[in-house]
């Protein structure tokens, strides 16, 4: 029978921890993977209910072990590890990584290349790991508007500002610190104004040097205040959300999963849509899993990987999870490509970097709030 070890690293036994330590056993043919993953509960969901009994029954013979860490509680703890197991050339303890850590992980040289077909995977996804980590979902922030009342929704940062300010008290975000979707509106108006070069830089390391070119963006979030709804702005995603559900606006920005969920549930009505604008584009990423750089099972890692790339994993991520494919949309089913019309995952623009982020929500809140 099937065993799928599911647990918070919190309580995890003496006797897994110490097996963590150790020194590699020559387990390179071994058919188990062991899978650390970390996040909330649905992607806990995601690994136990889809992927790994679908893996399993495509794949006889092989076996994934998951050991899941609840909101990534320990993760620190584990990117300390792998930089030590990779450097005393010991055992990790895992095989394969789906956490927020693989990116650092990824850029700081503990992870091997992922041994993958990523010929169907938008090369935008792979550039922001440099291909040393593998994309198997995504999420971007989008545009939702409700149809009832908005028959030609903004294309552009600049169409959506000029909506706003003509249609006073049908916007709104919220504030930065409380979620991802605000964030990302402030994000994407703040980059209206800064050179790409700093950009890049702002996304990918901390120099608060580069923030000088955030005057201009903050002013104009200034100015866009009373054009909100009440001057006011929620707290958290969910409750941009709720007020599309009531119908007290009209537009706001949105996690897609999010609002694509609300809409299976009804409590978004079916007039609301979701779209993407450009120049720039709203933020988003991948998922990234990562291959310990001395893991010695790499072929079942890799028969596992390749397995996450088919358009029928692909389609079972976006039904359980209403996120974005890591392949091209045009690989999905019709049913699953027709869940993202009028987007894409070609242009995903990073978010900054987390300390960048903490800075922007301070000013913010200093400056615009």
């Amino acid at each position: 029978m099937r065993k799928i070890l599911v647990a918070v690293l919190a309580t995890l036994s003496a006797a897994t921890l110490a097996a963590c330590g150790g020194a590699s056993s020559g387990s390179g043919g071994s058919k188990e993977i062991r899978l650390y993953a970390d996040g909330d509960v649905n992607v806990q969901s995601l690994w136990q209910n889809t992927l790994i009994p679908a893996f399993e029954k495509a794949d006889p013979g092989y076996t994934v072990k998951l050991t899941f860490d609840l909101h990534g509680q320990n993760s620190t703890t584990q990117l300390a590890k792998l930089g030590s197991a990779v450097k005393t050339g010991h055992d990790f303890g895992f095989d394969l990584i789906d956490s927020g850590i693989t990116t650092t992980a990824a850029s700081s040289g503990l992870l091997a290349k992922p041994d993958a077909d990523t010929s169907a995977v938008p090369p935008q996804l792979l550039a922001p790991v440099n291909g040393m980590a593998l994309p198997y979902r995504g999420t971007s922030v989008a545009l939702a508007y409700d149809s009832a009342h908005v028959t030609s929704p903004p294309k552009t940062l600049d169409d959506l500002l000029a909506w706003i300010k003509a249609n006073p008290g049908e916007f709104t975000y919220n504030s930065p610190n409380s979620g991802g979707s605000g964030q990302s509106f402030v994000t994407t108006v703040l980059d209206k104004y800064v050179p790409a070069d700093a950009r890049t830089k702002l996304a990918t390391s901390y120099d608060k040097a580069d923030e000088k070119y955030w005057a201009q963006g903050l002013s104009a979030l200034k100015d866009l205040g009373p054009s909100v709804y009440q001057h006011t702005y929620p707290n958290g995603n969910q409750g941009v959300l709720d007020l599309l559900g009531k119908g007290t606006i009209w537009m706001a920005p949105v996690w897609v999963d999010q609002a694509l969920t609300a809409k299976a549930k009804g409590t978004l009505p079916a007039t609301v849509k979701v779209t993407q604008i450009s120049d720039p584009s709203f933020t988003g990423q991948g998922a990234y899993l990562g291959v310990p750089k001395n893991d010695t099972r790499t072929a079942a890692v890799s028969k596992l990987l390749n397995f996450l790339l088919t358009p029928q994993a692909q389609a079972s991520i976006v039904d359980a999870m209403n996120g974005f494919p890591a392949i091209d949309l045009s690989k999905l089913p019709a049913g699953e490509q027709a869940k993202f019309d009028g987007m894409s995952n070609n242009d995903f623009r990073q978010p900054y970097q987390s300390n960048v982020n903490n800075d922007l929500n301070q000013q913010w809140q200093a400056q615009v709030a």
